[in-house]
């Protein structure tokens, strides 16, 4: 059974997107069937199961860029789905969505996904796993698609732990190396914890409401629903929760650097489209119930206050880092921060714009990266300089990623991060009193730092004198192409959306039933983009003071060492360390201990206790009345039966005369019976 979502009156202008529409359904469906492809016939073809991997992003990038097409022209509402089964008055759907958030996530990780798969055949050659790598890859990206075109809340969870399941494939896929297991057991764990509150907020939510689908959800929240009020605080705080987990806010951060233990294209992917993007994309689903009256308001400044430190917090890491990768990777968490203090000050638009254009410029710095760690063979930037000579096109593209993700004019990130201060700022003096300005002054300070620890990156990598021992080169074709790409789109994303001269990404985003609610600039706020593009400036000024200069080692030239401050960044404000006391020596030590006691004294004694027993009822039911019950009555049945055909068998003589005898004889009994009897 297929239904169609009702549209309110608000989305007449809507379309229901026809046929294109109708049969995306596909998106997620052909990635997850070419996995299995890859899976079962990858090492018999020609390119080891790339090319199936590629042809499922292929699909994706063109069927999401044809929608988003349509979407800009029409405007695209609609929602399909298959009735799987019913437990009591709740009904189980598999479905698709095709509206503007949706829409906008199929293009970004079909464009993102296709770039970062045809450079991965180039970083992954030789590799000693390499079909298994793009079946593990393609399910990755076929997870989110999963979770991205989720009409009802039971089809997200499935997609988020499959998410889940293959970040922790790629992550541990160095298996051999204990420190990439440790990596990836860690991000899985963490990720399960977080997930505990996506349960109880899908729990609270949709026996509420009686409905896990979105549109019920959200209908019920338009119309004022009495009960959901009473709960959606606590549900939208759950679902928060969940989504600190998979977009790694703080202090659930603590696994996402470790991940770069996973290959360059998987980190790539993860932080551009997949995974991480998650949490931001269900608070972005579920928006009206955070911004409508009410409902889980109280929930938008734990957002602004979680993403405001996230965003400070571990941008300040990132400046102590040598591991580019993990400079990247603390960049992202910095950025995510950004996206979810848009969402707490109401921003849909804002965040999830800022989500767009940070895909591109972030997904090219990991192809950079990696493009570098395939030429040097080493992560760390001291075994690195002077590399924009050996690799112009790495060097010219990493430099193009690094300025849009500090936001210099006129590239993406200028654009996204200023419409974030902006919102902010709006919020500010529209209700979010005092918390807000505190974090539009935070959030101005992390632009600083953005871009002091971006110009540390450049002038590490790719200035001064090689300190490798590899002889470095440009990537070849294949790895490059995909660099040129994205720092197109790194370039020219931005002007999707210019308060006051072109707000097509408002208007595409905005194609949903239901009414966001979110504040829009009207026009640019020079003042506070200049404030934002100056403080970027001086961040790139400084960090072009300290870290131009050549020197021996990364370490002389790393002289940004604060006596108390940089310790503490150095090992991460201790968290790791606090939760290897508190959590995970008393998991592998006292509750290690308590565990194995119960496992052995416990369920061990009451399973061994229920054998004992059974042993000794089976001995009885055997020896007293399978044998000397069962087995005798039937033993001497049989040799009755044996005696008496012994006794009859001397009647069987083979000679006529004698059975003619005894025919007669019968035949006289009979006839003399018969007239005694009658």
């Amino acid at each position: 059974m297929v239904m169609l979502a009702a549209y309110s009156e608000g989305a007449a202008h809507l379309t229901d997107g026809g046929l294109l529409a109708q049969w995306a359904w596909l998106i997620p469906v052909v990635p997850l069937v070419l996995m299995f492809g890859i899976v079962f016939f990858g090492k018999r073809l020609p390119m080891k199961g790339w090319e199936l991997a590629e042809a499922a992003m292929l699909f994706v990038a063109v069927y999401g860029v044809a929608l988003l097409v349509m979407n800009a022209s029409d405007g695209i509402s609609y929602e399909g789905s298959v009735e799987i089964a019913r437990i009591g008055s709740f009904t189980l759907e598999w479905g698709w969505v095709v509206d503007g958030l949706s829409i906008m996530m199929y293009a970004v990780v079909g464009v993102v996904g296709l770039a970062v798969f045809t450079y991965a055949k180039g970083y992954m050659k030789g590799d000693v796993r390499y079909t298994w790598f793009f079946a593990a890859f393609t399910m990755f990206a076929g997870a989110m698609l999963v979770l991205v075109s989720a009409p009802n809340l039971i089809q997200l969870v499935v997609g988020w732990e499959l998410v889940g399941l293959a970040s922790y494939l790629l992550i541990a896929h160095y298996w051999e190396d204990h420190a990439n297991v440790v990596a990836g057991n860690k991000a899985f764990l963490v990720n399960k914890i977080a997930d505990v509150g996506l349960f109880i907020g899908v729990i609270i939510i949709g026996v509420t409401v009686g409905s896990f689908r979105f549109s019920d959800i959200l209908e019920a929240i338009a119309d004022g629903d009495s009960a959901l009020q009473q709960v959606a605080f606590w549900g939208g705080l759950a679902l928060f929760i969940g989504a600190m987990g998979k977009s790694a806010q703080f202090p659930f951060h603590v696994w996402l650097p470790d991940a770069m233990a996973g290959p360059t294209p998987v980190s790539s992917l993860m932080h551009a489209a997949t995974m991480v993007t998650a949490g931001v994309y269900l608070v972005g689903r579920m928006f009206p119930l955070f911004q409508t009256d009410g409902f889980a308001v109280d929930v938008k400044a734990i957002m602004m206050v979680v993403g405001a430190l996230t965003l400070f917090l571990t941008g300040l890491i990132a400046l102590v880092q040598d591991d580019i990768k993990k400079v990247l990777a603390y960049s992202t968490l910095s950025q995510l921060g950004y996206m979810v203090t848009a969402m707490g000050a109401g921003a849909y638009t804002a965040g999830l714009f800022h989500l767009f254009t940070h895909a591109f410029f972030k997904g090219l710095l990991f192809l950079c990266a990696g493009s570098v760690i395939h030429a040097v063979h080493s992560n760390n930037m001291s075994d690195m300089g002077g590399l924009r000579k050996a690799m112009p096109w790495t060097y010219r593209t990493f430099l193009i990623g690094s300025l849009a993700l500090a936001g210099i004019f006129p590239l993406a990130g200028f654009w996204s991060k200023d419409e974030i201060l902006a919102s902010i700022s709006y919020d500010s003096g529209h209700g979010g009193g005092t918390i807000a300005t505190v974090v539009l002054g935070v959030a101005i300070a992390g632009a600083f730092i953005t871009a002091f620890y971006m110009a540390r990156a450049v002038y590490l990598t790719f200035f001064g004198e090689y300190k490798g021992h590899a002889h470095p080169h440009e990537s070849p074709k294949v790895m490059t192409y995909p660099l040129i790409g994205l720092g197109v789109l790194s370039a020219v994303a931005g002007f999707a959306n210019i308060p006051g001269i072109f707000t097509g990404f408002t208007q595409w985003l905005a194609a949903r039933p239901q009414v966001m609610g979110d504040h829009h600039a009207e026009s640019i706020d020079f003042v506070l983009a200049g404030i934002g593009l100056a403080v970027a400036l001086l961040g790139i000024a400084a960090g072009t003071r300290l870290w131009k200069r050549d020197a021996a080692t990364q370490q002389a030239r790393d002289t940004f060492r604060i006596p108390v401050l940089y310790p503490v960044l150095a090992n991460k404000y201790y968290l790791d360390d606090l939760y290897a006391k508190a959590v995970v020596d008393p998991i592998k030590g006292p509750i290690a201990r308590f565990t194995n006691w119960t496992n052995t004294y416990v369920i061990d004694g009451v399973v061994n206790a229920f054998g004992a027993v059974s042993v000794f009822l089976s001995r009885i039911v055997y020896q007293g009345v399978d044998q000397r019950g069962i087995d005798l009555a039937f033993n001497a049945a049989a040799s009755a039966t044996g005696e008496a055909g012994d006794a009859v068998r001397y009647t069987t003589s083979g000679r006529i005369q004698q059975y003619a005898g005894g025919l007669f004889v019968g035949a006289v009994l009979l006839v003399v019976g018969f007239l005694i009897f009658t």
